[in-house]
Order: C-alpha cells, then structure tokens, then sequence
C-alpha cells in the first residue's frame, strides 16, 4: 500500500474516530459518563475493600542485566534493517524495570463506564478473567516474553461541556482510582493512569495525581488527542502534543522515581497521526522512564499496519505499543481483530506494551 493511501486512510479513520470519541468504542458522551461514574462511586460494593497503597520506602532493586537487556532489545527490533530499531544511544534503566523483560498487556477504559472501554464494559471479575485470557495467549504467541497484566484506567476525561472552569475535561474521583488499585491487586497487575486533558493542560492535570504515582505499581498515559492547544473543544479535531509537554512528563516522574526509591515508570504517549507529536527528535529519555509511544488507531488490519509503520516505526523514540479494539476494529472488511501471532508476525519492532479496549 503506498504511503499517500495509508496517510488518506490513517485521516479517514482519525475524522471517524472524533466522531466516535476516541474514549468511547460507542459514541459516548464523557460528561454522562461523567456523571455516571461518580453516582455509581457511593454504591460500587469494590469500596467496602481497602484499596492497594503500599507503603513506599526508599528501596534498592538490583541493577537490570544490561547483557540481557541488549539481547532482548535486539530481539525485539524483529529483524529490523533500517538501523531504527534497537534506538541507538538510549540508556539504560535503573533497577526493577519492566521493559523489555515483559511485555504489558492492559485492558483500558473506566471502570464505572460500559462505553468507554472493555475495562469497564464487564463487571470487574468477569473482566479480570477475559484480561488473563489475553495475558495466557500473548504468552502463548511469545514464549520468551514473559506478560505483565494492567489495568489502563482514564483518570481525566475529555468530555462535551465546558464545566464549571471551561476547560471541557471530568477528573475522576480519587475514590474510583482507588478500586481500580484492588482489582489490579486482584489480578497482579500494574496501574495506567491516564489523561485528555482538553482545554486543561499537563502541567495542571499531571500532580493531582502524585499521591499516586508515588506508589511503585502505578505508570501514566498521556494522550494527545485531546489536548486542544488552540481552543478547540474536544472532539472536533486531533489535538497535540509536542516533546516539550513530553519531557515535562518524563521530568516530572523522573523526580519522584528519585525521591522514592521507585522501579522506573512506564510512560505511555499515543499515537495515531504525525502531528498528534510533534519534534519527537527532542524527546528526552531518563534512566527512570521507560517511554513507549502506542500505535492508538483503530480500524481494518491494513489501516493498522500502514498507521504503525508511518507514525511508529518512522520516528522511533524507546519502545513501542500497538492497540486493539474489540469492536472497533471489526467493523469494516475483513471484520477481524488482528491477533497476537498476526501482531508478532507483522510489525517491526515487536510492540512490548498491548492495549486492548
């Protein structure tokens, strides 16, 4: 397929996606949803549970195995020949990180939210064996990669009105993230937070949510979709993100991998056009972040795999992350979610961080 039909096809899919709201698989409205999620907070029976904070003291994870490490990066890569993959010059990770020695596999949404994604879509036992299903197959598909579970929770949310301060996002209650912590605790799995900020900005969305982020098994998702620089409601457009907001992030959580004796934080950044991120060249990369930009587009698996190829594999940064939706990926020919052998099968380098919604 050449690149001017993928590029066509990649903003075909991306106009869909808006009206859809790339939050919702079927067209939710986020301020419903909203209003949804903090009602059902007061009576969800997860409450009664006390949720997973574990005490976080400075501690000493032994120093990663930079021999493996390059062994497994050099997998990885896939047989690349471009010279891209492994990214040259990257450091090393400090004790205790994840990547490349498992591969995250997540299940992403909002807990109180059926429309959201297929984290809230299940009631949470049901869904905790569907996501060990998918961990059992990934598993299966690569035996030498070993699966990390997770739970991608959306912890602000883009939504169609304006609110009380204008700026066209709903910040969940702490009371939701708290749940989603026992769930995760249930299953083994890390924590994503995640953020659309909107009108709002990173700077401001990103330290409400320290408290947790200072806790060992909780990373962070930013996503450019919804930050409207220049005033557009969210919605109506892609938004944006340049490496200056990315390397904000990566500062900002550097810090408090410092200060608490952390493993190193997963950063996710999605992705489905070229200008969602903007001078990638100029993403910095610490010892304590582990940066993964995550192929978000939905669609057909020829769609997919030219909106990897294009805006992945093109402008490589640390690892990688592919994107699959139960449903919105089988609405057009052939209707077929691509599976995890077809994933390993086609794309280079192998994503190392799984998305489902």
């Amino acid at each position: 397929m050449k690149l001017k039909t993928l590029v066509l096809s990649a903003t075909f899919v991306a106009s869909a996606a808006l009206l859809l709201n790339s939050c919702s698989e079927n067209g939710s409205n986020a301020k419903t949803d909203g209003k949804k999620t903090a009602a059902a907070v007061k009576g969800d029976s997860a409450q009664a549970e006390t949720a997973d904070t574990l005490s976080v003291k400075k501690s000493t994870y032994p120093p990663i195995d930079k021999k493996l490490y390059d062994s497994l990066m050099k997998f990885n890569a896939h047989g690349d020949t471009t010279g891209r993959w492994p990214v040259k010059n990257t450091p090393y990770p400090i004790g205790g990180a994840i990547l490349p020695f498992k591969r995250v596999v997540a299940y992403y949404g909002n807990l109180y939210s059926k429309r959201m994604g297929i984290l809230g879509e299940l009631p949470p036992n049901e869904m905790l064996a569907k996501l060990k299903g998918e961990v059992k197959h990934w598993e299966k598909a690569d035996p030498k990669t070993p699966v990390q579970p997770a739970l991608h929770y959306i912890a602000v949310v883009a939504q169609g009105d304006g609110g009380k301060d204008g700026k066209f996002r709903y910040r969940m209650p702490f009371k939701q993230i708290d749940s989603v912590l026992v769930l995760a605790k249930k299953a083994h799995a890390i924590v994503f937070l995640d953020v659309q900020v909107a009108l709002s900005n990173i700077r401001a969305e990103l330290p409400l949510l320290e408290k947790y982020l200072e806790l060992p098994q909780v990373h962070f998702g930013m996503d450019p979709e919804f930050s409207m620089k220049d005033g557009t409601h969210p919605g109506k457009k892609i938004g944006t993100y340049d490496a200056d907001d990315i390397n904000y992030v990566s500062d900002y959580l550097a810090k408090i991998v410092k200060k608490n004796g952390l493993p190193p934080k997963i950063l996710i950044v999605h992705r489905f056009t070229k200008k969602m991120v903007t001078n990638y060249k100029s993403i910095k990369l610490h010892p304590e972040i582990q940066l993964v930009m995550n192929m978000d587009g939905w669609g057909e698996p020829d769609l997919k795999t030219g909106t990897y190829r294009y805006f992945i594999n093109q402008e490589p940064v640390q690892f990688t992350g592919f994107k699959l939706f139960y449903k919105n990926d089988i609405k057009k020919p052939p209707h077929h979610m691509l599976t995890p052998e077809e994933v390993l099968s086609k794309y280079k380098p192998y994503p190392i961080y799984i998305q489902y919604q």
